[in-house]
């Protein structure tokens, strides 16, 4: 018989109730209004994003990156794996909270990955840090968000997904860099978008079999 889940913190945000729950060592969810926005043993794409977003910077030196979402810090610590110990990583997250979980019953996941000395969390919406970037600014932006681009995206006005939100991303990447999005489905008018916004794009299903998550890979044209 599967334990119960337990509750081990609660708080309200505008977008309803977000809690905190474990049934096992390593085994917890996040979760807002009562739906699953994270399973801690279902992070395959997670992982692979991170990876995948940073895989060309292995030996850059002072790599910059800009994740949005922290989650359960699980992209965060697949970034971290593959920079050199000289890069800096931004964090955007919306819920303070959400850093402190981390910091907490979290920690094990990742081996504390948000305390790693190369990276600075800001409390904000990662629009406006991309907003508010120099250009050339970061060698990646990675977003690792519970809602990712769909079928209903505005295709220009989205603060996130839209064509003014991608020329903001493009101008803040260093040349060739690399905008890696998570998706829970294929998005073929995102991807129309930044090939139409100066990137060359490819996606990926990370797993075998079941229900598999996307991976918008898209570098920065020259």
């Amino acid at each position: 018989m599967a334990k119960p889940w337990t509750t081990l913190a609660r708080v309200t945000t505008s977008e309803g109730t977000l809690e905190l729950r474990q049934r096992g060592e390593r085994d917890f969810l996040i979760t807002l209004g009562g739906l699953v926005l994270m399973n801690s043993l279902a992070n395959r794409s997670e992982i692979v994003l991170g990876q995948r977003g940073c895989r060309q910077l292995q030996h850059r030196p002072a790599a910059r990156v800009l994740v949005g979402g922290l989650g359960m810090g699980c992209t965060l610590r697949a970034v971290l794996d593959s920079l050199p110990a000289d890069a800096v990583v931004v964090v955007a997250e919306l819920n303070p909270v959400v850093v402190d979980w981390c910091r907490g019953p979290l920690a094990g996941l990742t081996g504390g990955a948000v305390d790693d000395p190369r990276v600075r969390v800001e409390i904000a919406d990662v629009a406006d840090l991309v907003g508010n970037a120099a250009a050339g600014e970061f060698d990646a932006v990675i977003f690792d968000l519970y809602r990712g681009p769909h079928f209903h995206t505005d295709p220009h006005h989205d603060p996130l997904y839209g064509n003014e939100a991608i020329a903001k991303v493009r101008k803040t990447l260093r040349s060739a860099g690399v905008f890696a999005v998570w998706g829970e489905n294929h998005d073929a008018g995102f991807v129309q978008r930044l090939r139409a916004g100066g990137f060359a794009v490819t996606t990926e299903r990370p797993g075998r079999g079941g229900l598999r998550h996307v991976i918008f890979l898209a570098t920065r044209s020259a």
